[in-house]
């Protein structure tokens, strides 16, 4: 029996012409990423997948409702070029490691293979620093493995963003010790230098720009970014509304 031929994947259209995905929009980075993302003139389209509606609208801007567990099959067929993630919970919100895990890998993944399927070849997830399968920390350990299960899906280009305390905005959620962190970190940020500067908060607007930078650069293969990379791509990530 004869292998089936390769599949040919569909060529990329140009700037202005191309469609993003974006999962986890309703959150904190989510929400400022579509912000970023539909001024952005490469994209034509900004496909948000949620399980409640946005509660906003643009013209470029489409919101799925579904449940991520039938993900895969409902959006098949969808096109996409460039796909965004920042799906993300905490233990605390979650309840249970098992909790989580269904969301910080197994919903990252669902999404991801969709991705995949529908023709992405840049792939970027909203990861945090210290992310390590290896990590007795079961937050940074889930979020470890989850990056090394999205490099064996082989992406032509998995950007893999690491970035600290998210800063500014508001969440719809309420995360108390964060609120307290986020208070004091920009006083601390000045003394994390060295092998520390990679834990300093960024500003969350700074960080949506930067995931879209990492899209302008177009670096191919697995790439990891931190602080420093982040401040630096959020240059390439500038837009100006319409």
């Amino acid at each position: 029996m004869s292998a089936a031929p390769p599949k040919i994947p569909t060529p990329a259209p140009p700037g202005g012409q191309r469609s993003a995905w974006v999962a986890g929009g309703s959150g904190l980075v989510g929400r400022a990423l579509i912000d970023v993302l539909v001024e952005a003139p490469e994209y034509a389209r900004v496909l948000a997948v949620t399980r409640r509606p946005l509660g906003r609208e643009h013209p470029r801007l489409a919101n799925r409702i579904l449940p991520f567990d039938r993900l895969e099959s409902q959006i098949s067929g969808t096109p996409c070029q460039d796909a965004f993630c920042c799906l993300g919970t905490t233990l605390r919100q979650a309840g249970s490691e098992a909790a989580l895990r269904a969301v910080d890998h197994d919903e990252v993944l669902r999404f991801a293979r969709a991705a995949r399927q529908a023709g992405a070849e840049r792939f970027v997830f909203v990861s945090a620093v210290g992310a390590d399968p290896a990590s007795k920390n079961v937050y940074l350990r889930i979020k470890g493995e989850t990056e090394a299960d999205l490099a064996a899906l082989g992406f032509p280009a998995l950007d893999l963003a690491q970035p600290g305390l998210l800063l500014g905005g508001s969440r719809p959620d309420t995360r108390p010790l964060e609120t307290t962190a986020r208070l004091f970190m920009p006083l601390a940020n000045p003394f994390l230098g060295g092998s520390l500067k990679g834990y300093r908060g960024i500003d969350v607007g700074v960080l949506a720009r930067a995931l879209l930078g990492m899209v302008r650069v177009g670096r191919r293969g697995v790439q990891r970014h931190t602080f420093e990379a982040l401040v630096k791509l959020a240059s390439r990530g500038e837009v100006a509304a319409r």
